[in-house]
């Protein structure tokens, strides 16, 4: 039941890092949890009572000062991870996503002009390896270990570009390109899906990525 309710595995640096900050972030939390129920309880049960008591400054210095510092310790670290998630250094593959109702279109444009469309495999066509409304019948590849750029835009409505066991979520908005950096650090297939509402079979334009060497992913390109 756990692994129902848990993040995915992580299959990227950023990813990592997500990670430890939410279980950072859930410990700060179960903290102020505990402690805040433990004052409730002993406050219901005992029988403790200061009819007179007016004022206490210092009680008001320590309950302003103290959840101060915990959003701090909550706030340096979410800011690093943004800034580590808009980090772009020197890519070495672009990939472009185009979002459609209801599919993807993808191009790679640094080594020779390729263009695909992603549609999402109907469960007839599915072998027993593939998942039903997750498996496409075109997948983005790319080389593990290597810096990638991926390039994001839409030609009708406001999709998004989301993996989530790489910690990318990108919005296709018709008439503007973003950007978001990838940079997986194992082989393997990752799945995704449109997480913007965009229309009557938002459901059913799923992301996948298959990630291999750099010698496989050059045999890969030649074929095209």
């Amino acid at each position: 039941m756990w692994k129902t309710i848990s993040m995915q595995d992580p299959a990227s640096p950023i990813m990592e890092q997500l990670i430890m900050f939410h279980d950072h972030t859930m410990m700060i939390i179960m903290m102020i949890t505990i402690t805040v129920s433990y004052m409730m309880t002993s406050l219901f049960f005992n029988k403790i009572t200061n009819r007179f008591l007016f004022e206490g400054q210092m009680i008001e210095l320590v309950w302003t000062m103290l959840p101060a510092m915990v959003l701090i310790f909550i706030a340096l670290p979410s800011l690093r991870i943004l800034y580590l998630m808009e980090e772009m250094s020197n890519p070495l593959i672009t990939i472009k996503a185009i979002g459609h109702q209801w599919f993807w279109s993808y191009e790679y444009s640094d080594f020779k002009k390729i263009e695909f469309d992603s549609y999402m495999k109907p469960t007839m066509e599915l072998t027993k390896n593939e998942f039903r409304l997750l498996d496409t019948d075109n997948r983005i590849v790319i080389p593990f270990n290597t810096n990638t750029r991926i390039l994001v835009t839409s030609t009708d409505v406001i999709h998004s570009w989301t993996i989530p066991s790489l910690g990318i979520k990108i919005d296709a908005s018709p008439g503007r390109i973003n950007q978001g950096n990838l940079m997986v650090n194992r082989s393997g297939l990752f799945f995704g899906q449109c997480s913007e509402i965009c229309g009557a079979n938002h459901s059913f334009m799923p992301i996948v990525m298959e990630s291999i060497n750099m010698k496989t992913f050059y045999e890969w390109i030649k074929k095209f």
